[in-house]
């Protein structure tokens, strides 16, 4: 796995041993970011159960202000450190290992996110319970794109409960990138 655009581009970048993180590949990172590369320059970046940073790694190379990268996993945590320092991002990035729902109140009335992309555990309806969670935090606003990535068989009907809409669904052979707005209130 490597940066695939930018100031890092070309730089490998170490993924987590073992079946618990699945690292996006590059051709997915390339087409995710070829969607959201207006986007990117000077945001605030949250990459949720980021693995090994991959994903904030590359929206730092390509003009993101900042990223904070969330991950509970201790190896997840190691390799996040070693690509940040690898890539000279450490300076532009905030590692907090902990749990997605501690960061996430942790964060509240001190951030508020351009871009929040997650890509957590298959099956386990985390997104859902995320975005549960951001459809009343002060982290995001009605201009944040939140982004999350899950298996392509996942139901996503349930969004239609919550104040988001979905802007667009991109379907890979095995996953899927939703990308939502939040629903101003009226």
């Amino acid at each position: 796995m490597r940066v695939i655009a930018g100031e890092a581009r070309s730089l490998q970048l170490v993924t987590p041993e073992g079946e618990d993180t699945r690292p996006t590949t590059d051709r997915i990172k390339e087409t995710l970011f070829n969607m959201i590369q207006f986007d990117i320059p000077g945001c605030k970046f949250l990459d949720l159960f980021a693995g090994s940073g991959g994903i904030g790694i590359e929206a730092l190379s390509r003009g993101a202000e900042k990223a904070v990268f969330v991950d509970s996993a201790k190896e997840a945590q190691a390799c996040i450190e070693q690509n940040l320092e690898h890539t000279h991002f450490t300076d532009k990035a905030q590692l907090l290992k902990q749990d997605a729902f501690v960061s996430m109140m942790m964060l509240e009335y001190r951030e508020v996110f351009d871009i929040v992309f997650m890509d957590p555990p298959y099956h386990k309806e985390l997104e859902r319970r995320v975005l549960e969670y951001l459809s009343t935090s002060p982290i995001i606003n009605a201009d944040t794109l939140v982004i999350f990535e899950a298996a392509v068989d996942t139901d996503i009907s349930y969004i239609d409960q919550l104040p988001f809409t979905i802007t667009k669904v991109k379907k890979y052979k095995n996953n899927m990138h939703v990308f939502l707005k939040k629903d101003v209130a009226e």
